[in-house]
């Protein structure tokens, strides 16, 4: 507005008289302003654009990303019931019922994930329930451990460990942080995944350990930035939501990491307190 006003006046001829000089003022004023009324909705309409197709990309990534991860263990486990079954066949009937249940709760797990995207990809609110972390650990721990190039290990505690959590979220969080544990690693490197659930004070605590690369300093903050990730570190887009989804249920997610000598990442969850069993409505109050 202020360099309208100087090019307004540059071009006022010498010698007009006053009135006719502030008249032609207020006319370029009144243009410029108009030009800068028609600048700034321009402006907005390609803002609102970029945002939509930036918002329309993010989606399909998180989708494409989220659809990945049950499928990476959904195909470890038929290629192992196919090896076996080849080689011993009358081991079928058997194999079939012991890995049925994984599949069957990583389909459901895709079903789930599908429904969440139909509006937008918008992850639906946490239906938190009691949960025992040692069943959901080592399920989770099952769908991986069938791999070849690398080994598994899981550490549980004897006594149960309970949360009021959402299962399936708790599902896809794990998948998520063992999937990215595993991309940490490099191809030339035996691999190592620790997974270990234990109490520390009031909460229980997911750690899972890689022999990875490690996270780079200048990369630490990214990590669980939407759409952050690179080959060597294997964070990603699915940490982003792993946070949104631990916040549901009171959770959080850090990690440690050594260059070159790989990361922990934590998953803390709240442990489940006495009246967590209880809704309001159906608990009994006794007075003095």
């Amino acid at each position: 507005l202020a360099q309208g006003l100087e090019d307004a006046a540059r071009r006022e001829p010498q010698g007009a008289a006053p009135h006719r000089q502030n008249e032609d003022e207020i006319g370029a004023l009144i243009t410029i302003y108009n030009e800068m009324i028609i600048k700034l909705g321009d402006n907005a309409r390609l803002m609102a654009k970029i945002e939509r197709d930036s918002a329309w990309k993010e989606m399909a990534q998180q989708v494409a990303h989220e659809i990945k991860n049950p499928l990476t263990p959904l195909k470890l486990n038929i290629q192992y019931l196919e090896s076996k079954v080849g080689s011993n066949p009358e081991l079928a009937p058997q194999l079939i019922a012991q890995l049925a249940p994984s599949l069957i709760e990583q389909i459901d797990n895709l079903s789930q994930i599908a429904s969440e995207f139909s509006n937008f990809a918008q992850l639906p609110d946490a239906r938190n329930e009691k949960l025992n972390l040692n069943d959901i650990v080592k399920k989770v721990h099952d769908f991986f451990r069938k791999r070849e190039d690398m080994s598994f290990k899981l550490t549980l505690p004897i006594n149960d460990v309970l949360v009021f959590a959402d299962k399936n979220h708790m599902v896809r969080i794990l998948n998520n942080v063992i999937k990215n544990a595993i991309q940490a690693i490099p191809e030339d490197r035996p691999g190592q995944i620790s997974i270990d659930l234990y109490r520390q004070e009031s909460n229980a605590v997911i750690k899972v350990s890689d022999n990875g690369t490690g996270i780079p300093e200048d990369m630490r903050e990214k990590v669980f930035s939407p759409n952050f990730t690179t080959k060597s570190s294997g964070t990603g887009l699915g940490l982003a939501i792993a946070i949104n989804m631990l916040e549901s249920f009171g959770g959080r997610i850090y990690f440690e990491t050594i260059e070159n000598e790989g990361s922990d990442f934590f998953i803390e969850i709240p442990l489940m307190r006495f009246e967590d069993n209880f809704p309001q409505a159906n608990k009994v109050f006794l007075e003095d």
